[in-house]
């Protein structure tokens, strides 16, 4: 074991300049409480039968085989951690969460609501503020390593692949729509039936509350990146990849052509657009990204001589989420993150799309 340790070390060493960066969110620092074993995540449901194991799942990075249904389950990156505590199986360790963290725990708040509903500590948080921590992750002992939302390199994926079976991404790095994330994920640790009722539920919700608001339909919105209020001479946009402009769809909404086009013969999940061109977002209706506590950003923008020349921005079409809050997190779609914002945000894009005429 020793020796092991070692060449883990090593390799993680090696490979801490090639690992890619924390994606649309980062995530890092040590464990909160839950360094022990999770009574949770070692337990096997009896009357959970879907999934016949061994199992294959195939990935953009390879073919993973899990040899048996796993008991502990650990995950890294953004947002897999939610499908199988959605599924009342609490993770042995999860990457912490920087982004989006209110009260600094590391712990999303409809995560936090999650693991004190099912009466769970927390479990070992892994530190990837610079990169994939992967001795923590082998110290958790994990039986499989979800990562259908990812962003990691063929070397992440071989350095992990020492420690247990792993899934990653199906298409692209951080580009898995949060079905895909849900179903990928629930086969691996053998619940795929129980993710499919997951996917079931959060559409109903979504149709519900969509049907509230009528105004949405066929309009098209833009999510932009994040954008130095200091400097507009560019502005990033995600694109169609990216699972904040792929939940548009969802909302009734729609991807305008501009980002359609864009996004054709790329796999990034953002790209930039020079002011200059600004004029390529003239087909957009609504506007969203993230802003700030006092709106600074989305007065830069209407102020901003060649910004405000889209007709979004010109006419107030915009909604601008506050900041690096929880609110703002969860507009990047994941299992446990959609009931929980669902309300607010569909509510905040409606009042956009009444400015549309």
């Amino acid at each position: 074991m020793r020796a092991y340790r070692l060449r883990l070390l090593t390799a993680a060493a090696a490979l801490m300049t090639l690992a890619a960066c924390g994606g649309p969110s980062s995530s890092g620092d040590d464990a909160k409480g839950g360094g022990g074993k999770n009574p949770a995540a070692d337990s096997s449901d009896s009357s959970s039968t879907s999934g016949a194991f061994p199992l294959t799942v195939e990935h953009a990075l390879g073919k993973t085989v899990i040899p048996k249904k796993p008991k502990r389950v650990a995950t890294v990156n953004w947002a897999n951690h939610e499908v199988p505590l959605a599924l009342g199986v609490v993770p042995v360790g999860m990457a912490k969460a920087d982004f989006g963290d209110d009260d600094g725990d590391g712990v999303l708040p409809w995560v936090e609501k999650k693991l004190d509903a099912l009466h769970a500590k927390t479990p070992v948080l892994f530190d990837e503020n610079d990169g994939i921590d992967f001795e923590a992750v082998a110290d958790t002992k994990p039986d499989v390593i979800l990562a259908a939302y990812s962003g990691l390199t063929k070397q992440d994926y071989a350095t992990l692949s020492e420690i247990a079976p792993v899934v990653a991404y199906p298409d692209a790095p951080w580009a898995t729509p949060w079905r895909e994330i849900v179903r990928t994920n629930s086969k691996a640790i053998g619940l795929g039936a129980e993710g499919e009722k997951l996917i079931g539920n959060l559409e109903g919700q979504i149709t519900r509350t969509v049907a509230k608001y009528p105004q949405l339909k066929g309009k098209s919105a833009m999510f932009m990146t994040h954008i130095d209020p200091g400097d507009v001479s560019e502005v990033g946009f995600y694109t169609a990849h990216d699972t904040r402009t792929l939940f548009f769809e969802d909302l009734g909404l729609k991807i305008p052509d501009s980002i359609a086009k864009a996004s054709k013969g790329t796999d990034k999940f953002a790209l930039t657009r020079s002011a200059e061109q600004i004029d390529a977002f003239n087909d957009v209706d609504i506007v969203t990204g993230y802003g700030d506590d006092k709106g600074k950003l989305a007065k830069t923008l209407r102020d901003d001589p060649l910004v405000s020349k889209v007709p979004a921005i010109d006419r107030g079409s915009m909604y601008l989420l506050p900041g690096s809050s929880p609110l703002a997190t969860a507009a990047n779609p994941t299992p446990l993150s959609i009931s929980w914002v669902l309300d607010d945000y569909v509510a905040a894009l409606a009042k956009a799309a009444d400015k549309v005429k």
